[in-house]
């Protein structure tokens, strides 16, 4: 969603911020503006648009001074505009701020009342003009922002300055998420790592209700209502190189190919080939505690909702343990059957996400016991749970996830190894025939890869289809739904996934000439029915786009076209088929001339509801 990034230090802010906030393009957004302070003189540019926009405002009328802040907006209280942009200021006081005020209305009625004028339609200002009143009481700009933000009810990341005290800025978080960076008499914030990885590896992450006052030589960090807290940095591996193109056209493709290594990073050092058993550090829950488990909810969106409807025929497979799918903006508000022989497993690629966040504070309050899949090292949900499965992905800039999701269908496989094998569902020989099937998945990966220069051919006569049908039958079909996903969420096509035995209760009428229709068909126990719902396709002149197994001559036969996949396990089926859909999607995309990286009105990590 929102980004924001904040600098103090010896060097010029405009630049390391306007780097930053390129860094955090990933999270999606519509306009972006810098402030910075310089001999207590306030200065201000904003942008509706991308971030060329303001780079070419501040081009022509330049910025200085050694403390600035900046922010790119995602609009969620008002239309996306310059005025509606960030930094906001009234008064004394210039305000970035990432999540959604819920009382801003309420605020803004009794601030108006006070005379306060408003030039924005955002929430933001809101806030801006509550710790200018507060100031006005206070006299001390870091009393006036601890007040303010204990009148305040929703979720925020916000940094503050004040021209009154032109070498101090204030950041606070209650809800979205906000690191800040240690550097050699400078320091950083941002909402992100890759924002400022660039300038410094030594990371606090910073939890709700924490506030920090950069002034002097080393930050303060304190609760909101002003207790003292000692913070302790955290030294982050990721080279700023991981988030750079390495070569490739988009973000998205180079990601698509990095999968196998990620499928690597993420098995690495956590099975016991010889056990037939899984290793996870940061489970935390005792053979015991899982023994006790009689229920699972998956918790998750987007993306993540479909690797968790792979991880229920996983889990209920493996563990013979019922399994539910929650969409986490379904779970949280509709007084879900909890207790505490109930584990939540709640997968989020960013870890922020905010419906999963909620979801995950609601399923503690009943009781349950709760376990993250998500990629990002110390986010909210890794923080509040009780144990979690780190996806070694790497950053993901794409908006369109891809290797996430394959990290996470990977981690799925790893928790569903763990739990069957600790409830004896699985024995030491499936486990070792499981644990070497994981081993030889990246190398599988890597010859899926090799399809691109078909999928190539193939997005080009399908390219201005006006709709996609998906099908697919057991664990194919959550891949049939992230595929149609992936084409929509890039290409703007219309599409559909499908259950392939739902076809004659509905979707089967759309089918004519003019529709392509995917369907995974791969050499699994579902073989016979998914070819004879494909041969009720072809008999309504729908175009077959077929992915089935290696050498599979009938379906070779019947299909228009088709892309056959290297063989490998059924329970990894999921993780194959997923490549030749994304790069299907990632074709069209790039033939119809769209922002693949960063489509329209998506946003890389949803952190408000």
């Amino acid at each position: 969603m929102c980004g924001i990034v904040g600098y103090t230090g010896g060097q010029q802010a405009t630049p390391i911020i306007l780097e930053g906030l390129r860094r955090l393009e990933y999270r999606g957004y519509d306009s972006a503006g810098v402030c910075t302070i310089k001999d207590g003189c306030v200065e201000i540019r904003r942008s509706e648009g991308k971030l060329v926009n303001l780079e070419r405002r501040i081009a022509e009328h330049p910025l200085a001074g050694t403390i600035g802040i900046g922010h790119t907006r995602w609009a969620t209280h008002g239309r996306p505009s310059e005025t509606n942009a960030h930094p906001h200021q009234a008064g004394s006081i210039i305000v970035v701020h990432n999540g959604i005020i819920e009382n801003y209305l309420q605020l803004k009625e009794m601030l108006s009342g006070r005379g306060c004028q408003f030039r924005s339609e955002t929430d933001t200002e809101v806030i801006s003009h509550l710790i200018e009143e507060r100031l006005k009481e206070a006299g001390d700009f870091e009393k006036a922002v601890r007040t303010a933000l204990q009148e305040l009810r929703g979720a925020y990341a916000v940094c503050i300055l004040c021209d009154r005290e032109p070498e101090t800025m204030i950041a606070a978080k209650q809800g979205s998420p906000m690191v800040v960076g240690l550097g050699e008499g400078e320091f950083f914030v941002a909402s992100d790592i890759p924002a400022i990885l660039s300038h410094t590896r030594e990371m606090v992450f910073m939890e709700d209700g924490e506030l920090v006052v950069f002034r002097g030589s080393q930050p303060a960090f304190s609760t909101v209502a002003g207790k003292p807290l000692e913070k302790k940095s955290r030294h982050i591996d990721w080279s700023p190189l991981m988030a750079e193109k390495g070569g490739y056209k988009h973000f998205m493709l180079k990601e698509i190919f990095e999968q196998p290594r990620a499928v690597r990073d993420t098995i690495a050092g956590r099975l016991r080939e010889t056990e037939g058993d899984v290793f996870l550090e940061d489970l935390k829950l005792s053979d015991a505690e899982l023994g006790d488990i009689e229920r699972i909810y998956v918790v998750a969106c987007g993306t993540s909702w479909h690797a968790g409807l792979v991880g229920k025929f996983l889990i209920e497979e493996l563990c013979r343990i019922p399994v539910e799918v929650d969409i986490a903006s379904e779970f949280r508000y509709r007084n879900p059957v909890v207790n505490d022989k109930t584990l939540l497993l709640l997968i989020s690629q960013s870890g922020e996400t905010a419906d999963t966040l909620a979801a995950l504070r609601e399923g503690k309050a009943r009781g349950a016991k709760n376990v993250a899949i998500c990629n990002v090292v110390d986010s909210s949900i890794a923080r509040e749970a009780n144990g979690v499965v780190y996806t070694h992905a790497g950053p993901e800039i794409g908006v369109a996830s891809t290797k996430a999701f394959v990290t996470q269908l990977v981690a799925l496989h790893l928790f569903a190894v763990r739990l069957g094998r600790t409830r004896g569902t699985v024995d030491r020989e499936q486990g070792r025939r499981l644990t070497a099937d994981l081993v030889h998945s990246p190398a599988v990966l890597e010859a899926a890869l090799k399809l691109e220069p078909q999928v190539e051919k193939i997005a080009r006569i399908y390219m201005n289809a006006r709709d996609f049908l998906y099908l697919g039958r057991g664990s194919s079909y959550p891949i049939a739904l992230e595929g149609a996903l992936k084409l929509k969420e890039i290409s703007y096509i219309h599409a559909e996934g499908y259950p392939a035995g739902e076809m004659k209760h509905g979707p089967i009428a759309l089918i004519d000439e003019n529709m392509p229709v995917v369907v995974l068909v791969p050499r699994d126990r579902h073989y016979e029915k998914v070819v004879s719902n494909m041969e009720e396709v072809i008999a309504r002149g729908g175009r077959v786009i077929a992915v089935c197994s290696e050498g599979d001559a009938e379906v070779r036969q019947k299909a228009e076209v088709c892309l056959e996949i290297p063989a490998c396990a059924e329970a990894l089926l999921p993780l194959i088929l997923s490549v030749p859909l994304q790069l299907l999607a990632y074709h069209v995309a790039v033939l119809k001339g769209t922002d693949v990286d960063q489509p329209r009105n998506l946003a890389k990590s949803v952190t408000v509801e």
